[in-house]
């Protein structure tokens, strides 16, 4: 086959999916343009998701008449002279690509003035094709219209999720920005609602209340570790401070009774640039050890502050990953910092828990029993004798045992007020009371919605404020959640009115759990109805179920272990957790050596 050389417009189309792959990624490249032209005000709105229109306006200092066209050719850029400047990037921007890529996969419109100059400059420019290119009335500052994105590569749409989930990646990286910049007034309207906007007070604090919500933001930690100092009322002067030659660290980070199950709404910035870095977001949960359960995650918002040449940002045409010269003492700032500002705040015993073979070689093993009952919630022996198995289950033809059911089990006490000990005919059971939780109501939910979903109306309608991404899941779910049970009715911009509930979320708060519910629930975009309903009756389950770390009576426990028991599936949780973990006999008879 003959090598030819790509048409130009088709290789513009091509280099565009580096950095172009949604509309959000419009977006991020125009709000970076717009922070580097030093906008106080940004102003964003999109229609359908990103897809039929994004517009962003800002008050920077615009673009010179004869520059603008320069501004949409390949690798045209104001921000890199040499090699050398590559080294040294402290412009959110740099390639030359977006603007470029952009007007190659969609029609673009700029309108934009120079703070030097009188007039302004209109051009419009389709398929990478200049249409328009004249002088145009216009204030201070840059107007890019992205219209009908992707329009000329049908492929890329078919790739795009649903208008709800495009705008709910455009909000979180709105609020990304916002917390990054939070002297910069940002507003985004959504399909002509206004769904954010911040003050532009350089408070951070104030876009914490934004994204985080009041009840959130106000018990969040402050953080300056290494260098930062802090103002106490979370100005961000951070941006703006003279850089050390050390990694600082300054930012906000949720106590350990606020955490997710996911790593969402963590937001982490180097020198202002938004990125992604699993090394520091562990760093940030490795901080939290002994004070989180496995699988919970704190919520933060950290901006580190690094010498630009300790810093690669030319890794990826998208700019979210960069390559740290130190990598290890970046891990080590971000860790210490956090677990600092932690035991300050809330100081926390030690809990020592050894392997008992390794203590019976090197130690004597402890005498008192004051140790296991600050763990253990037994119950008491019955009239002064230890209570002892009296029902015995033997498999018989009409109840067999098999690897998915489960034997009657006593209980027998609760440990860290997450796990419930039971003994059974072949050995003991530690039972996760969460996901256990999760299992029985996922199957009595699965059981009875063939029936009629029974619901909960309420006395008086709740009125809750959803954030933009929270909105953006109601809307793409709203057909799922009535009928799970939900009633809710639109009540004004991002505000719903709650009229009633499902059943089985009768006894939660419904505000805090309908959040999480929506919290918790993946995007929307699946194109299988009905596994987005089941996606959603989980995330219902999970947020109903007992959470670890809540002590049970015996009563209760002995409750859930009966319902447990008649599940179909009561070895793992919807999500496809164990729910329990098994010693047998054998295995206790060998390891205290009453085997050889």
């Amino acid at each position: 086959m003959t090598i030819r050389i790509l048409p130009e417009d088709l290789a513009s189309k091509i280099a565009a999916g580096e950095v172009i792959e949604r509309p959000a990624s419009v977006v991020k490249e125009l709000i970076e343009n717009a922070l580097d032209a030093g906008a106080c005000d940004i102003r964003l709105e999109v229609r359908g998701g990103g897809q039929r229109l994004i517009r962003v306006a800002d008050d920077g200092t615009g673009i010179a008449h004869d520059d603008v066209p320069t501004a949409f050719a390949r690798h045209g850029t104001s921000k890199l002279q040499t090699a050398d400047d590559l080294f040294a990037i402290q412009t959110l921007g740099f390639r030359g690509e977006a603007l470029p890529s952009i007007a190659s996969v969609a029609r673009v419109t700029m309108i934009t003035r120079h703070v030097d100059e009188p007039n302004g400059t209109v051009l419009k420019i389709e398929n990478a094709q200049t249409l328009l290119y004249q002088p145009h009335g216009a204030p201070r500052g840059t107007v890019i219209s992205v219209e009908d994105l992707f329009r000329s590569v049908p492929a890329r749409l078919k790739f795009l999720k649903s208008p709800g989930a495009e705008s709910a990646h455009i909000a979180e990286l709105v609020h990304a920005y916002a917390l990054a910049y939070p002297h910069v007034r940002f507003s985004l309207v959504n399909d002509g609602k206004l769904m954010f906007q911040t003050a532009g007070s350089g408070k951070l604090s104030d876009v914490l209340i934004k994204v985080y919500g009041g009840e959130t933001a106000r018990e969040m930690i402050e953080i300056a570790g290494d260098g930062a100092q802090g103002t106490g009322d979370g100005e961000q002067e951070f941006l703006t401070a003279p850089r050390p030659p050390f990694p600082a660290i300054h930012g906000f980070i949720t106590p350990p009774s606020i955490h997710r199950g996911n790593r969402r709404l963590q937001y982490l910035f180097v020198n202002g640039r938004w990125i992604e870095d699993r090394a520091i977001a562990h760093a940030v949960t490795e901080a939290y050890h002994t004070l989180l359960m496995v699988g919970r995650f704190p919520l933060f918002v950290l901006n580190l502050q690094i010498p630009p040449d300790a810093v690669d940002v030319n890794v990826h045409p998208t700019k979210m990953q960069v390559r740290f010269r130190e990598p290890s003492e970046i891990f080590r700032t971000v860790q210490r910092a956090v677990r600092r500002a932690l035991n300050e705040k809330f100081p926390t015993p030690t809990v020592q828990i050894s392997d008992y073979r390794t203590q019976r070689t090197e130690s004597p093993p402890p005498t008192s029993a004051t140790t296991t009952n600050a763990a253990l919630n037994l119950i008491p022996p019955t009239n002064g004798q230890q209570a002892s198995f009296v029902e015995t289950v033997t498999p018989s033809p009409l109840h067999p045992f098999t690897p998915s059911s489960l034997p009657m089990l006593r209980v027998l006490g609760q440990i860290f007020s997450t796990y419930i000990i039971c003994e059974g005919p072949d050995g003991l059971y530690l039972v996760d009371q969460h996901a256990a939780h999760e299992r029985v109501l996922y199957e009595k939910w699965m059981g009875e919605r063939a029936v009629s979903t029974a619901n909960q109306v309420m006395l008086e309608a709740m009125t809750i404020e959803l954030s933009p991404a929270q909105f953006a899941v109601y809307e793409s779910e709203r057909e799922n959640l009535g009928r799970a049970g939900f009633q809710i009715e639109p009540f004004g911009g991002a505000t719903i009115l709650l009229r009633a509930i499902p059943a089985i979320l009768k006894s939660q708060e419904p505000r805090k759990t309908f959040l999480e519910i929506l919290d918790m629930t993946d995007e929307g975009g699946n194109p299988i109805q009905a596994a987005a309903e089941a996606r959603l009756i989980m995330s219902i389950c999970k947020g109903a179920a007992i959470k670890g770390g809540q002590v049970m009576s015996l009563e209760e426990m002995r409750a859930l272990i009966r319902d447990l028991e008649k599940c179909t599936s009561p070895r793992t949780c919807p999500h496809g957790r164990p729910t329990m973990i098994q010693m047998n006999v054998a295995m206790l008879e060998r390891e205290f050596g009453r085997r050889g």
